[in-house]
């Protein structure tokens, strides 16, 4: 039912909420569109959208309709003006329930002296990520040899860091890895650092000596070929070169993985 069909229609009122299987839908909601089989050319156009409740209204012969705007519709604004061709009707067993989805904070951070070869690899991945869109909730940063920064940073109300960083495991060079950090091992490290290396078990130490890491950290590793010995070196080895676009893929594959956190308690406490 279109917007000129519904007035003409002398009594409706509107209502606080209606059940829809296991879900009590009220206005705001967002609801997947599923008209019945030989509505119009609307329904055709509208079936499987995301739209949202604008309201719930119940007709003179007792039947409840969904006054809904489509999410997508540039002029959404005018659908909850009541305003015809953004506004639509739909009964309750035409739309299904779409679960909240709250979206996951995550921080992924480079670490890496260039001056130090392959030690470099966190900052030339970053590099090429910073090239790329990411959303809102997505913070891409290189953080180079400043651990106490970083530090600070793991005390922020991140769901999830992602470290990028070289990681020698004794693997061939090139060797990508993705681990997610221990926090209950070598608690007997050092939280000093070196002001020109670190690694992500002494930032994560050193973070905890001043407050409270609540978030997940996964390490994003490549095993190196050279980190330059005494003299340094700039530059990556070709192997570890070679490694940078699938770690690249691989962040943006953990991005995707961890960015949504699903159910309906999920955005409690989010803004």
């Amino acid at each position: 039912m279109n917007e000129w069909e519904w007035q003409l229609l002398e009594e409706h009122s509107a209502i606080e909420s209606v059940r829809v299987g296991a879900a009590e839908l009220k206005k705001g909601d967002r609801v997947r569109l599923r008209p019945r089989k030989g509505g119009d050319i609307f329904d055709l156009a509208l079936a499987g959208r995301i739209a949202i409740i604008e309201m719930i209204e119940q007709d003179y012969e007792g039947r409840v309709h969904l006054a809904v705007v489509v999410e997508e519709d540039p002029g959404q604004d005018l659908g909850m003006l009541r305003q015809p061709g953004h506004r639509f009707f739909f009964m309750p067993d035409e739309v299904e329930p779409v679960e909240e989805q709250c979206h996951a904070q995550i921080l992924v951070a480079g670490i890496g002296n260039i001056f130090h070869g392959d030690d470099g690899f966190g900052v030339e991945v970053i590099r090429r990520l910073a090239s790329r869109t990411f959303p809102d909730h997505v913070t891409v940063k290189d953080f180079g040899i400043r651990g106490y920064d970083l530090a600070y940073a793991l005390l922020d109300d991140f769901d999830v860091v992602v470290l990028v960083d070289a990681t020698p495991r004794g693997d061939a060079p090139g060797t990508l890895y993705v681990i997610e950090l221990d926090r209950d091992a070598d608690r007997t490290q050092s939280v000093v650092l070196d002001a020109h290396a670190m690694n992500p078990v002494s930032v994560l130490r050193l973070a905890e000596s001043i407050g409270e890491v609540s978030s997940r950290i996964l390490l994003v590793g490549c095993e190196p070929a050279t980190l330059g010995g005494e003299d340094g070196l700039m530059g990556l080895s070709p192997e570890v070169s070679a490694a940078v676009d699938g770690a690249v893929r691989l962040i943006e594959k953990l991005i995707q993985k961890e960015g949504v956190i699903n159910g309906s308690n999920a955005c409690d406490g989010q803004s």
